[in-house]
């Protein structure tokens, strides 16, 4: 029995490795073909699933072209498109300076953990797609509702994320740089932070994910000239492969923002190999 388990072990250190040797771009290139060749073969081929639910990878790349031509050429989905990006790019920045401030709060003070952190737990649990319909009626139905709510969704991660960057410090850190005379400021900004680094780009890139959701979500329910309201008419008219095509367009423009962040993160915290970024080398 033993002999047997110990076998297993081997084959699978085997396989484990024989994997690794794979260059991460082959294995993304034949999961994709894979999923193409099934999704080809439900509807285009065997017809298993109607085109209205899901259009067959040829109908969408139509359209990818077609929206792919648009944008080049200028046309109305490049400024549907840069709207869409003008709302992530403020919703980001204002959830991470809101985030980082009250991370700040609750990992820092003794109020913040004990007053703040449970009402800030309490509306996370909130479905915060109802509060929509109220920061319309505050802001109106340009994009400062859009941005609004995209920040209100993506800032608790970056708020817990601050909050236990702030506690990762040990405790003989701190003693240390209390023995040494450091005030609480200069711990915070030469202890605390720099250790917290590695958690606090992990919620930047949980929000990061986030914000495009929310983003969207408040085209989809305020009007307005983005994205997320040209989804909202393909779907009105039917259209799926026109909104198969945007949603791919849009999951680029989730990619970028992903990526940039964890390109920050590389360069800001190298020293951490542990908790080295998606898609780092």
């Amino acid at each position: 029995m033993t002999d047997t388990l110990d076998s297993r072990d081997t084959v699978w250190v085997e396989h484990e490795a024989l994997i690794d040797r794979v260059p991460r771009w082959v294995a993304m290139l034949a999961l994709a073909v894979v999923v193409v060749a099934i999704w080809d073969l439900a509807t285009a081929r065997m017809a298993w699933v109607s085109p209205i639910i899901l259009p067959s990878p040829g109908e969408t790349l139509d359209d990818l072209i077609f929206v792919g031509k648009n944008l080049l050429s200028g046309g109305y989905m490049l400024e549907a498109l840069w709207t869409t990006t003008r709302t992530v790019f403020w919703a980001f920045l204002l959830a991470t300076g809101i985030g980082f401030s009250l991370g700040v709060l609750v990992g820092e003070t003794k109020f913040g953990e004990r007053a703040v952190m449970p009402y800030l737990v309490a509306i996370d649990t909130m479905p915060k797609v109802a509060f929509a319909p109220l920061f319309i009626a505050w802001l109106g139905f340009d994009i400062a509702s859009k941005v609004a709510l995209a920040a209100f969704i993506a800032t608790f991660p970056i708020v817990v994320s601050t909050a236990a960057g702030l506690y990762s410090a040990s405790e003989n850190e701190r003693m240390l740089f209390k023995a040494m005379g450091a005030s609480r400021l200069q711990t915070l900004l030469r202890l605390k932070l720099p250790n917290g680094l590695p958690h606090i780009f992990t919620g930047l890139k949980i929000a990061a994910v986030g914000v495009m959701a929310g983003a969207i979500t408040g085209e989809f329910l305020g009007g307005g000239r983005g994205f997320g309201a040209l989804i909202r008419q393909s779907a009105s008219q039917m259209d799926t492969p026109r909104v198969f095509a945007l949603i791919l367009y849009l999951s680029l423009l989730g990619l970028a923002l992903f990526f940039t962040v964890a390109w920050l993160q590389k360069r800001l915290v190298f020293w951490n190999k542990a908790n080295q970024p998606i898609g780092a080398a």
